[in-house]
């Protein structure tokens, strides 16, 4: 699994920061967190190509998190796209994303579905669910999480020794199923063990509340806004905001093994002070850079 920031800057852009969108790579499945002005023009040059997509989650209706969209789809409509595109966005935004398209003269020429959510699970795969919960941004906008499946992983030393090799008996083993070999009862746990998922959390424009805690709980990699550092406290209260050393209270309050920050106001030409404002609260924290690439 890799993740790719293709844009970390809040709502004005910089030289080096372009608006909000980050690339989830897993498997076949091609994920964007946020489409913010230029998206596609990042995705070009960080070497992802577009059909890759295969679901769209936005947070919130605001410019900076959303302008990118259309150029996506009709850029997506130009390659042959031969998917079923997924979008992903709170409740009341399909209004404001048809309204979005009659702006322009724009011709659909792909499959794609548009949801509105709210809480929950929203998809799902044998492999992995996004699920996602309400923020306070004083308009509707919601976090999410990416959650692999736990995994069953077999020691083909321990089936050896029962006399298995590979084929389908180790096939239903691995799906969980006890299967019966030469007279014996195999079961999964004599042969295998369990491997928990992996799980990425995506939070930005919103006070620090309750909800944070259930998407950033025990994440893998928890990303997150930081518009501001503690001493613009006030300001990121007032604009619905987090300070870097909220961002990071919640990082450490859920036991997360790493924390990336995002979404910087263009004040910061470097985030140095951000970072150390977080690392007061969690030392296993990084500020991102676009095209910054991690695995997780």
């Amino acid at each position: 699994m890799e993740v790719v920031f293709l844009g970390t800057a809040a709502m004005a852009p910089t030289k080096e920061r372009n608006h909000s969108a980050v690339f989830l790579s897993y498997k076949n499945e091609g994920l964007l967190f946020d489409c913010g002005e230029g998206t596609q023009r990042q995705l070009k040059i960080a070497g992802i190509t577009v059909t890759k997509l295969t679901r769209i989650f936005i947070t919130h209706w605001h410019g900076d998190h959303v302008l990118g969209l259309l150029g996506v789809l009709q850029t997506l409509g130009a390659n042959e796209y031969t998917g079923n595109l997924e979008i992903y966005a709170p409740k009341g935004c399909k209004r404001f994303f048809e309204n979005m398209c009659q702006g322009l003269v724009f011709d659909f020429r792909i499959n794609m579905e548009f949801f509105e959510v709210e809480s929950g699970t929203i998809c799902e795969t044998k492999d992995f669910y996004v699920e996602c919960a309400k923020m306070e941004h004083g308009i509707p906008c919601i976090g999410f999480a990416f959650v692999e499946k736990d995994r069953r992983k077999i020691n083909m030393s321990s089936a050896k020794k029962l006399g298995l090799t590979e084929g389908p008996l180790i096939g239903d083993l691995q799906d969980g199923k006890t299967v019966e070999f030469n007279g014996k009862k195999i079961k999964p746990d004599d042969v295998s063990e369990i491997i928990k998922g992996r799980r990425v959390a995506y939070v930005t424009d919103t006070r620090p509340n309750a909800n944070c805690n259930k998407l950033a709980k025990e994440a893998d990699l928890f990303i997150c806004e930081s518009s501001y550092a503690s001493d613009l406290a006030e300001k990121a209260e007032e604009y619905h905001h987090m300070t870097a050393s909220e961002a990071a209270q919640l990082a450490n309050k859920n036991k997360v093994k790493k924390l990336i920050l995002t979404h910087f106001s263009a004040r910061y030409k470097n985030t140095l002070t951000v970072e150390e404002d977080a690392r007061t609260y969690f030392n296993n924290v990084l500020c991102a850079k676009d095209f910054m690439r991690v695995n997780v």
